[in-house]
């Protein structure tokens, strides 16, 4: 062997070492590229009850629309808020769902939180001193079917008139 194939060998395991690295951030990136950028969906408050009041706590029912304005469908398999009235937080809540909006559609999600009666006294104190009823919704929904990212952040913010909530006097 001369000193010419020597000097080869090191340069083909270069080579070799150098195309393997290329083949690796290739698949790595290809691994990101997979699934598409998906865009928070848009979410509006669209019912809320009050289901109980105890001593310590109060527990709210809502229903969240959840508009998918992405080309492909969601599939949500969970997830969290907080709800604000006035800048003041009232609630939080998890819930375990299982729901697949198709692109471009909208669904109804229920979701159960839980306040501190000390939490809803704050928020009650405050809405005497205003005309309107202004809310905020934020969280995360958890995706399933391998979907790049796995979490969502959402926030949802509006305002309600606060003579809908009043009773008109029977007299």
């Amino acid at each position: 062997m001369g000193k010419a194939d020597k000097d080869m060998i090191p340069l083909r395991q270069y080579i070799s070492l150098l195309g393997g690295l290329i083949v690796i951030l290739l698949i790595l990136s290809g691994c990101a590229g997979w699934g598409k950028q998906l865009d928070s969906p848009r979410i509006t408050l669209a019912n809320f009850n009050v289901q109980e009041i105890k001593i310590f706590e109060s527990v709210f029912t809502i229903e969240m629309r959840v508009f998918n304005t992405n080309d492909t469908p969601l599939e949500i398999k969970g997830l969290n808020c907080d709800l604000e009235l006035n800048g003041k937080r009232l609630a939080t809540g998890v819930a375990n769902v299982k729901v697949n909006i198709p692109s471009y559609e909208t669904a109804l999600i229920p979701m159960t939180l839980y306040s501190s009666v000390l939490d809803v006294v704050r928020v009650l104190r405050g809405l005497a001193e205003t005309e309107k009823l202004g809310y905020k919704l934020t969280g995360r929904l958890r995706l399933g079917g391998g979907t790049m990212p796995s979490t969502i952040p959402f926030k949802s913010t509006g305002e309600l008139p606060l003579q809908e909530f009043v009773v008109p006097d029977a007299s």
